[in-house]
């Protein structure tokens, strides 16, 4: 199998023997005081009117729960106050100092994954911990769900240095979640501070008399204007490096070099020595005239929103016609390459022209039509959500029960149809989404002839081994087989499914586990 490959850990455990009657309470207290009672995830529905489940009848709720477990355990049955205490809601927080703070199903390590937390993130916790099994620093129930270790990967301390370093987190929702840049020949080197002129000097040998290229004020107005300096950087402290990082080396100034063909999504950017430098997700330092800014792909897809089948435009110097007084179709618009449409299924001059919902007629002939998929798992009949993708089209549709509500092009396997297990094909079959990721760093996918080291790939979503949907910023191919396997989307349509499909992935979190599957995926030819 060729499918691109990811470096995030994602190996998860399931609960052991070991597990007291305690724990169960305390984890089936947080869960249900966190979700509510049979509510049903975003993204398990399109109508969301299935019936909810049937509540244990021993027990009306979370605090009656945890007290008819403590009573036939043969224990007091503790105060309100202390039980309120095991559970988020009182403006408590907890910090992530890890590259990937687990978040366990219930507090002990031998249970299930449930997401993780990146390095910097804060998120709301209970007052006490669950328990410290396994964790010295103890099990604090975070919102919504689960529990959190505090140590190595955790901190109760807000102003823990990682969080002090890290200003931001990742714009969820925005089609790039940071900013991204690529490396140049050769590689920029990870700084472990804003380094001084002679520290630039002594490092890469750089003067300042070499002035700034064209190039880089280019990529500069691609970042944007950078950020001001906080307190912790103002003081040129040293970077700490969040539990999970990699740090092969350590130099007074730098950590090395970052490995040829690299590609960092940048948390900020900050004006220091007439440079600009760029703050990477594992918090070193890049000089951003050493790399080339991403160049936004203008590529969208888009929404379903009347009856009809969406289409794109394959062509360039497309004109869009509308009748005249008479009826008579005259040249309107453009209608740019690789825009989306919705046909209504009416067409003229004997099927040479195709009618949209926005009351333009585009030659059909310049059209990429989708196929419309049929319901082979009753998702369709119970209004389920599921996406279909076409190989041979390079199309993804997106649909609530029978009803499509987005599409867009995609970039699948060079493989095409071919064997996945000896080429670079996209698999084929039926697969559930089962792991969700804000973003993740992988290899394999081309961004050069080379190995490449892509950093927080945007909206990876996991169907099948390691196979996943996902953003990319390094091609602008969509609409044209091009991955090593996985299913390449532009960035602005990664962010949409991301949001759409299930498992959801909480606020704060950065990744959402489901070993049961969440939404249906079907790849064909």
């Amino acid at each position: 199998m060729m499918a691109c490959s990811f470096v995030e850990t994602r190996a998860r455990h399931r609960g052991g023997p070991g597990r007291s009657l305690r724990a169960v309470a305390l984890a089936a207290s947080a869960l249900a005081a966190a979700c509510g009672p049979g509510e049903e995830p975003p993204g398990r529905s399109a109508a969301a009117l299935q019936a909810a489940p049937e509540q244990p009848p021993a027990a009306s709720g979370p605090s009656e729960l945890l007290a008819a477990l403590d009573a036939g355990a043969g224990g007091e049955v503790e105060p309100a106050a202390t039980r309120e205490a095991l559970r988020p809601g009182r403006g408590d927080k907890l910090a992530s100092i890890a590259m990937r703070t687990f978040v366990y199903a219930s507090p002990e390590r031998g249970a299930a994954k449930l997401g993780y937390l990146r390095a910097g993130a804060v998120v709301e916790r209970a007052a006490a911990p669950s328990g410290d099994a396994g964790c010295p620093g103890g099990w604090y129930a975070v919102h919504p769900r689960g529990f959190v270790c505090v140590g190595k990967g955790a901190s109760l301390d807000l102003d823990h240095e990682i969080v002090a370093a890290t200003p931001a987190g990742p714009r969820r929702g925005q089609p790039y979640p940071y900013r991204y840049v690529v490396s140049r020949k050769p590689p920029p080197h990870l700084y472990v501070h804003l380094p001084s002129e002679a520290e630039q000097r002594r490092v890469e040998g750089r003067s300042r008399s070499q002035g700034t290229p064209a190039w880089s004020l280019r990529d500069e107005a691609l970042l944007g204007e950078p950020e001001p300096l906080t307190p912790f950087f103002a003081t040129r402290r040293d970077l700490p490096k969040p539990f999970g990082a990699a740090e092969k080396v350590r130099f007074p100034a730098h950590r090395g070099r970052a490995r040829a063909d690299s590609a960092f999504g940048l948390i900020s950017t900050f004006a220091w020595t007439g440079r600009r430098f760029g703050l990477t997700t594992e918090l070193d330092l890049i000089p951003i005239d050493r790399t080339s800014a991403v160049v936004p792909t203008a590529m969208r897809g888009v929404e379903v929103k009347t009856e009809g089948t969406p289409a794109f435009v394959m062509h360039h110097g497309v004109r869009t016609l509308k009748p005249d007084a008479s009826g008579e179709l005259k040249p309107d618009a453009w209608a740019p390459h690789r825009s989306g449409w919705v046909l209504t299924g009416k067409t003229a001059a004997g099927g040479a022209y195709a009618e949209t919902d926005a009351g333009a007629w585009i030659p059909a002939s310049a059209l990429r039509v989708a196929r419309l998929g049929r319901d082979f798992w009753g998702h369709a009949a119970r209004g389920r959500k599921w996406i279909d993708i076409s190989i041979e089209l390079q199309m993804l549709v997106a649909y609530e029960g029978v009803r499509p509500v987005f599409a867009t092009l995609v970039s699948t396997g060079k493989g095409e149809l071919a064997d996945p297990t000896v080429t670079s094909a996209t698999v084929q079959g039926t697969f559930f989404v089962r792991e969700k990721h804000v973003t993740a760093t992988m290899d394999g996918d081309d961004l050069s002839e080379t190995s490449v080291d892509l950093r927080d790939v945007p909206y990876v979503q996991y169907f099948h081994n390691s196979y996943a949907l996902h953003g990319v910023y390094w091609h602008d191919a969509f609409g044209k087989v091009r991955s090593s396997g996985c299913v390449n989307l532009a960035p602005a349509d990664a962010a949409w499914l991301f949001e759409w499909t299930d498992p959801p992935v909480p606020e704060g979190w950065h990744a959402a586990f489901n070993d049961k599957g969440g939404t249906l995926v079907y790849i064909h030819a």
